[in-house]
Order: structure tokens, then sequence, then C-alpha cells
């Protein structure tokens, strides 16, 4: 009797299921030390990871048909935790309301194969089809939902590890299902089912860590944001925007095309500050932002490069019909509030304009653009000035003073 409890202990199956709970209580450690990140998806990851742990752990010690079942169940749950956790890290829905009752019935069919008519093979057959599912609809919505821009290797990786998972348990619920071979115990020590067994738990600690490279991406890009947008108006950043300038001032003269700088100011903002508070000012620094941005064409780019101060790069376009451009912009700041917790905030904004010429650098057109603002600003303020012109952008600016 000892000798056969030291034999089964030892089995191959065991030594499996003891890899995939190591495999899941690392998971569980990782996932779980990116709880702060507040990335979509990981409490999910880490609570099926965790889940997976204690149905291998169950398996491991007693096979009652009680305990097969629960861990059945759990192995279930655990699945459809993961492939929420996948569509909810991708800002999907997590559940599909049929996915609910596609594991009622199987629970349903585990009961009656388990109790009723029991039948290891059809049950090992049906919880391989479900999990052949989740793996194969995972692999899909990684591809389908991947970010454009973001390198691509570790959403491959999650899905091929997914799609290897899934064809394992395919080929699993075919070769039972079919009858092509029997299982009279469960977990029994067969060359087939050993086989599939390791090849579906290897497949664990793949797709463990390939959750753990996405989320790593996801804080990337949070990271790659917060160096190139300004996190209260939503605008590039100066370095960025000035990257962006040089890029566009490249392909401009390589394609000899128009590329022309408005750089806006808003009017007398440390008053606003004073008489409203700086949360008023930040408000107002938002709303100037959105303001522009819902105005803006698809090529047009705007940054945030000082405290009141921004820039609009509008390609494609010369210096007439930017600063007509820009005056419509002024005119929609002019006629709008921002909406603060002490009252209604008015601002107006100054603009100077210039367009980019063959022998400029972007430091050169800025500081015209800029020596044109602070015309509009000795101008009375809430106007366009053209740099190096006397006069407003085609006499199109309002001469009410802010």
């Amino acid at each position: 009797m000892d000798h056969t409890h030291r034999y089964a202990a030892m089995s191959i199956p065991n030594a499996l299921i003891g890899i995939a709970i190591l495999s899941c209580l690392m998971s569980v450690a990782v996932l779980g030390s990116l709880f702060h990140t507040q990335v979509p998806g990981i409490r999910r990851w880490c609570v099926a990871s965790g889940l997976l742990a204690v149905t291998a752990t169950l398996l491991l010690f007693r096979r009652s048909d009680l305990v097969v079942l629960g861990a059945s169940v759990l192995l279930l749950v655990a699945s459809l935790l993961a492939i929420h956790g996948f569509r909810q890290f991708f800002h999907r829905p997590p559940s599909v309301i049929w996915e609910y009752g596609a594991l009622c019935a199987i629970l349903a069919g585990l009961v009656y194969w388990t109790y009723v008519s029991p039948d290891v093979s059809a049950r090992g057959a049906m919880i391989s089809g479900f999990l052949a599912y989740i793996r194969f609809a995972i692999a899909w919505i990684v591809q389908r939902y991947r970010p454009a821009g973001r390198p691509k290797y570790g959403y491959h990786f999650v899905a091929v590890a997914a799609v290897l998972g899934a064809v394992v348990h395919a080929v699993r619920c075919v070769v039972y299902g079919s009858g092509l071979a029997h299982e009279s115990v469960f977990l029994e020590e067969t060359p087939l089912n050993v086989a599939f067994l390791g090849m579906a738990i290897l497949t664990l600690p793949c797709l463990s860590v390939g959750m753990v490279m996405l989320a790593h991406d996801r804080l990337a890009e949070r990271m790659e944001r917060l160096a190139t947008i300004d996190d209260l108006t939503g605008a590039l950043g100066r370095r960025a925007f000035i990257a962006r300038a040089e890029a566009l001032f490249a392909l401009a003269k390589v394609a000899k095309s128009k590329l022309s700088i408005a750089i806006l100011d808003i009017d007398n903002f440390k008053g606003i500050n004073d008489r409203y508070g700086h949360a008023a000012g930040d408000q107002a620094l938002a709303h100037v932002a959105l303001t522009i941005s819902r105005e803006l064409r698809q090529t047009d780019v705007l940054g945030r490069i000082g405290g009141e101060e921004f820039a609009l790069l509008m390609p494609l376009t010369g210096k007439d019909e930017a600063a007509h451009l820009t005056n419509r912009l002024r005119a929609l700041v002019a006629a709008s509030v921002a909406r603060a917790p002490t009252g209604d905030v008015a601002c107006t904004l100054s603009a100077g304009v210039d367009e980019f010429g063959n022998g400029d650098t972007v430091a050169s057109v800025m500081a015209r653009a800029d020596t044109a603002l602070y015309a509009a600003k000795a101008n009375g303020r809430n106007c366009v000035m053209v740099a190096a012109s006397s006069q407003p952008a085609d006499g199109l600016v309002s001469s009410v003073p802010a």
C-alpha cells in the first residue's frame, strides 16, 4: 500500500501538476505585484492564476469524484476569468452572455457524467472543448485589438501560446469525444494522456509570461505618453512638439509643400490665477486646448510649449490661410467660457503666425512667430499677427481689447 502511494506521488501526471502549481503561484506573485498600476485585466488574470493553482493542488492530493468535479468547475471558472481579463485589457466588454449559458450546460454535463452515467472520456472531451474555445478566443482578441504602433512581439507571443494550447485541447476533445481513445480513470497514466497533459500544462507558463509582457507594454505606453503628452491639456509637450515640427519640416522640404506655425498665448493668464485660483487656471488651460483640438484638421498638430503658451503646426498651409485658421480658433475661444468651481472664466488668445521657408530652422520660424505674438499683445491682445507684418491678419482680427 505504501509502495503504491509513493508511486502515485511520483507519477508523471503528478509531476506535471506540480509544475503547473509552481507556474500558477509565480504568476499570482508577479501579477499581484502589478495591482497598483491599475492596468485593466490584471486582477482577473491574477485571480484566474490563483484558481488554477488551487485546482492543481486539489488534484495532486486527492481524486475522488467530488474533488475532481470541484476542480473541473474551478478550471472552467478560471478560464472564463482569463478571457474576461483579456477583453478588459483591450477595453472591451469583459462578459459574453452565451458563455455563461455554455458554462451552465457543461456543469450539468459534468454532474451527469460523474454521478448518473459515469464517463471520464466524455467529461474530458467536454472540458477540453471549452478550453480550446477559450484559448482560440484569447488569440483572436490579442491579434484583433493589438494597439497600432506598439511593439508586436509580446502580442504575437501571447497569440502563439494561446493557439498552441487551443490546438492541444481541441485535439484532445476530438480524440476522446470521438472514441479514438478512452480514459477509464481520471488522469490515467497512459502515453497519450501524459502527452496531452504535458503539452497543455507547458503552455500555461508561456501564457502567464505573455500576460506580464502585455502588462509591461501597457506601462511602457503610459510612460511614453507621459513623456510626450501634456497631462493637463492632452496636447504634445514641448520636446515632443519640436520633434514633430522637425519631422514635418523635413517632409515639407522633400515634398516642396507649405508648412505654417502659430504660437498662441492666453491673455492675462496670471490675472486668471490671481482672481479665480490656480485650479481655475488649470481648467482654463484644459478648456482652451479642448476648444482648439475640436476644430483642428486631421493633419494639424497642437502642442503646449510653455505655461499658458501653445503652438500649432499646419501642414500644407500657407501663411495667409494659417492666419485665417488661427483667427477662427481665437474667435471660438473668445466666445466660450471655461467652467471652474469658482465661476465661469472667459479667456482670449493672442497669436503670431509664420510660414516655414527653405533656409529656415524650426527654431528660427518659432522665433519669428513668437515676435509676431508679442506684436499681437502690444496691439491690444485678442488678435492674430503675421510675422514680418505690422498689420493684423488680413484685418480679420477683433479690435475689442481683452
